[in-house]
């Protein structure tokens, strides 16, 4: 089996060796293996993905090593700033390109640190480049049904919640007859009720919702800890998704943050990816 493939390049000097190897680490390639002997010097530089290319006829304009990345922009001023290291600067503009499109439906930038040595940075414009395939679940709520457990205890809080969870739903197609709503007392008695209703196996998921705020005694850690672990421990039991929506935070400030104020709404998030995990299990359940 193929295991990885190394192309070795000579550079034209020992300056030139110690200038690509700094801006291959300043860049942040993973080192390999090197060696120095009296016949020279080599360094290896590792990459997740390697390609090589084969080509017959017209060789492509393009730099012999091509170093493909993300956030490309990124790369460019840290390219940029490691040439204002080294190099005077009327000489960066000689040696440094622009960002820009190339005709292979991706944007490239090239550097020059010398005689047969130009690199090649690129990005790919499609979002799908380089994905790994994988089984996703989709955002569709149509015929799923779901159980809501949220608390009377913090209600300031947790209505939020819950309106952000049936917004999540109902957005995403499930029917109000297909959402039932279980309201506890407190965060603590959440586990027993999801425990409950995943065991009927009327409910494709249990969407777990709380509000538990710090105090000036360990109840709060005794709380969540065993809050956290019976909900898990049902999940694992049943095997029904349970999604966690109990916020754990420090101030009422913070809590109502996270309830639809300025860090989203931790409910609508907790439906979400109840519905996707439904989606999932689905698609998981068909491919066996």
């Amino acid at each position: 089996m193929i295991k990885g493939i190394t192309l070795v390049r000579s550079v034209p000097s020992a300056d030139a060796f110690d200038q690509l190897s700094s801006l291959f680490n300043a860049l942040g390639f993973e080192p390999g293996k090197g060696w120095h002997d009296d016949s020279g010097r080599g360094a290896a530089f590792l990459a997740p993905v390697g390609n090589l290319e084969l080509v017959t006829g017209r060789v492509p304009a393009v730099p012999p090593i091509l170093i493909e990345v993300n956030q490309l922009d990124h790369v460019h001023s840290a390219v940029e700033r490691w040439m204002l290291a080294h190099y005077r600067t009327e000489e960066i503009a000689a040696q440094l390109s622009a960002v820009e499109l190339t005709h292979w439906n991706s944007r490239l930038f090239t550097v020059e640190l010398g005689p047969e040595m130009k690199l090649g940075f690129w990005q790919s414009e499609n979002p799908l480049h380089g994905v790994v395939p994988a089984v996703e679940g989709d955002l569709n709520a149509t015929g799923m049904r779901f159980a809501v457990v949220t608390t009377r205890w913090n209600t300031v809080i947790t209505d939020r919640l819950l309106q952000g969870s049936l917004d999540a739903l109902y957005r995403s197609g499930a029917a109000k007859k297909d959402v039932e709503v279980v309201r506890v007392p407190g965060a603590w008695e959440v586990p027993s009720a999801a425990r409950t209703l995943a065991e009927t196996k009327k409910f494709d998921a249990i969407v777990t919702l709380g509000c538990l705020l710090r105090g000036e005694t360990a109840h709060y850690e005794a709380i969540y800890n065993e809050v956290a672990r019976g909900i898990g421990q049902s999940q694992q039991d049943t095997g029904i998704p349970h999604a966690f929506g109990v916020l754990t935070c420090e101030t009422l400030e913070q809590a109502l943050d996270r309830a639809g104020l300025k860090a989203g709404n931790k409910g609508f998030e907790a439906a979400i990816a109840a519905i996707e995990m439904v989606s999932i299990q689905r698609k998981l359940a068909v491919a066996k």
